[in-house]
């Protein structure tokens, strides 16, 4: 079992001089970054699908082991709202190939006007191929129920364990892979978590019994998900786990 911990993205001006050495050029912070986490979740996939010379650049700027996760971009999860959009989906996995053994996760973030529809996600699960370790954040509680975990482990589909305001807490391991976002627990990215809240997260998160666990901090403000990321990192070797 493995746990890999990073943050939500690594090209924050509000970084420099706080995880960034002041005099460190921005073309260097992602191998900087590197040299602390081995897995990044790239948000910029999002908005746009990604050049694959982009990727490419990624490539060579990081260690063998490090693991990048992508954003699926909005056009399937916003724009669409996962309807017919198998050809969008093959697309964004043809560029996510261009990884290759670095591709971690990708992550389908749903948005929080979307209910739950049964009969939605069992088409879109269809789309999605096996080949890629595959991500669902469900952002309206409506879909926190049995019949979605059950579809989703038929699938080896990830669900997406969050911690925000928005939506409850949960640890839930529903493929071999397992997948943790923290936001922060005010809005705006602006929390910064407690000794005794990571403390909870890491036994929670040591309890997973999946083969991989990705863990993520979106709370880009001053640093606090470097400095977040950081403390469960230790947390969860103390706790005898593999974090990386």
């Amino acid at each position: 079992m493995s746990i890999l911990v990073g943050t939500s993205g690594w090209s924050y001006t509000g970084w420099k001089g706080r995880f960034y050495p002041p005099e460190l050029p921005s073309r260097n912070w992602l191998p900087y970054y590197a040299q602390h986490f081995t897995t990044v979740e790239i948000n910029m996939t999002f908005y746009r699908f990604p050049q694959p010379a982009t990727l490419r650049g990624w490539l060579a700027k990081t260690p063998p082991d490090f693991k990048f996760t992508l954003k699926a971009n909005r056009r399937i999860t916003h724009l669409k709202k996962l309807k017919d959009v198998g050809h969008d989906v093959r697309y964004f996995y043809i560029l996510a190939a261009n990884l290759k053994e670095k591709l971690g996760c990708i992550l389908f973030q749903l948005p929080p006007s979307l209910t739950i529809d049964l009969e939605l996600l069992d088409s879109f699960l269809e789309t999605l191929s096996p080949q890629f370790k595959n991500v669902i954040e469900f952002r309206h509680d409506s879909w926190y129920t049995p019949e979605v975990y059950q579809r989703l482990q038929i699938h080896q589909v990830a669900f997406c364990n969050v911690s925000s305001k928005k939506v409850p807490p949960t640890s839930l391991a529903t493929a071999k892979t397992a997948y943790f976002r923290f936001h922060g627990l005010t809005g705006g990215y602006r929390y910064s978590y407690s000794q005794e809240e990571l403390q909870q997260w890491a036994e929670e998160i040591k309890k997973i019994q999946a083969e991989e666990t990705y863990v993520y901090f979106n709370n880009d403000y001053k640093a606090f998900a470097v400095y977040n990321a950081q403390t469960i990192k230790k947390l969860l070797l103390d706790n005898k786990s593999s974090p990386s």
